[in-house]
């Protein structure tokens, strides 16, 4: 007989393997509650938790009871107004002691059942059916490699690992602490002797005697220390780490010209988070890389990214000329799995959609696992999205899709990275 001893670390008053079952059985009652829970908060805070409720009738389980049955007689003490076969007639308002009135529906209703879901399930829910594209590339394999890496030194180890001027340098230092007494009596000694000798004393004075038999005795006790002991060998320590197999870098561009009003920027900004939020769970070693531009492009930082405030013509040529650089001095060489994620309301200069399309096609498509193009605009496409719209035809992980209110990110969102067709 197998015994089973589940010895996970649980919350009090809590149970694991209790929380875990019903998260499996009442799986798409939750995922209904979390699509309704996302609609009323902000994506600024999705990756929070949330109290969701459950209708009771979902939650409830046929139970067995057990009924009286028959014609039972019942006394009820302090009876002065009924006898036996009355019929009490039902109060007028409601029975209990209440103020308020009872409604007209005859249907019986419940509370519901309130499940509150900690950040991780509910952000597991929230990705539940999305997936980058092209998430690893052919070439590597989804097990975890480790690389070697020196961690200092330790007292064991194979000869080949010895490391010389450690081991040297330890031996040294233990010498000088194991002779140090020795080493000066025997320099006493010596000044001592030689006193003596000048003074005129014989060799035969049995204190020079004394004297010249405690530095022999010194001396071999001094040339009795070894040299290099096995307790002064030090070895180098090299230890296993994981090497990341997929690693990825995100850039997020975004348009922050003056045709790019607050309401744009804003819609953009909870895109790029929502897209972040994601890439965070997706991958174990991620790089976000934020390029923001008007007529001229720069990289900042999250902080920038988000909050600073522009203005003035757009060149978007100029994003993507940065986005090619940065991919050639940082992130080149077959070593990153790279993906774009561009964010513009499509105003641009005439010549330079044209010159962003060949930029795409000829230069940063070939080095790039996927790009995104979300346009935010509620009139119609605008010059960019015209070029833009040739890019597919040519490369087939190039995506593109249309954002009018906030409203339609996340639909946009699980469009553009929704579970391909293996």
């Amino acid at each position: 007989m197998t015994y089973l001893i589940d010895r996970r670390l649980q919350g009090k008053n809590k149970s694991a393997v209790n929380r875990e079952r019903f998260l499996r059985r009442y799986k798409s009652q939750i995922k209904d509650a979390v699509g309704r829970a996302i609609k009323g908060r902000s994506i600024t805070d999705v990756e929070n938790g949330e109290k969701v409720s459950i209708p009771v009738k979902d939650v409830g389980e046929p139970s067995f009871g057990h009924a009286h049955g028959g014609v039972w007689e019942v006394i009820n003490p302090g009876n002065q107004e009924y006898l036996k076969g009355d019929q009490i007639t039902r109060p007028k308002g409601g029975g209990g002691s209440g103020r308020g009135k009872a409604g007209n529906s005859d249907q019986m209703t419940e509370d519901d059942f309130i499940f509150e879901l900690s950040r991780e399930e509910f952000m597991n829910y929230f990705f539940e059916d999305l997936e980058l594209p092209n998430l690893v590339k052919t070439q590597l394999t989804a097990t975890t490699e480790f690389k070697n890496q020196r961690a200092g030194y330790t007292v064991s180890g194979t000869p080949s690992n010895i490391h010389v001027l450690r081991s040297l340098r330890g031996a040294l230092g233990r010498r000088i602490a194991v002779g140090g007494s020795s080493r000066k009596r025997l320099h006493e000694a010596e000044l001592e002797l030689q006193a003596l000798l000048e003074a005129g004393a014989p060799m035969e004075d049995p204190y020079v005697v004394e004297l010249r038999k405690l530095i022999h005795h010194l001396h071999t006790r001094l040339l009795a220390i070894p040299y290099i002991d096995p307790f002064d060998l030090r070895y180098s320590n090299r230890i296993k780490v994981p090497k990341p197999m997929t690693q990825a870098v995100m850039f997020c561009i975004m348009d922050v010209s003056g045709s790019m009003d607050e309401s744009r920027k804003d819609t953009a900004k909870r895109f790029f988070i929502l897209l972040y939020l994601f890439l965070k769970r997706v991958y174990d070693k991620i790089e976000v890389v934020f390029i923001r531009h008007h007529t001229a492009a720069a990289e900042v930082d999250e902080n920038e990214f988000f909050h600073s405030r522009e203005s003035g013509g757009t060149v978007v040529s100029s994003a993507l000329h940065l986005l090619n650089k940065i991919i050639d001095e940082r992130y080149g060489a077959g070593q990153w799995n790279s993906y774009v994620a561009q964010a513009s309301d499509g105003d641009n200069w005439d010549n330079d959609s044209l010159l962003c399309k060949q930029l795409l096609v000829n230069t940063i498509m070939p080095k790039v696992q996927y790009y995104t193009y979300v346009e935010i605009t509620d009139g119609p496409p605008q010059n960019l999205w015209e070029q833009y719209a040739q890019v597919p035809d040519l490369h087939p992980h190039f995506a593109m899709q249309k954002i009018v209110t906030p409203a339609d990110i996340y639909p946009v969102f699980r469009e553009l990275f929704k579970k391909q067709p293996k």
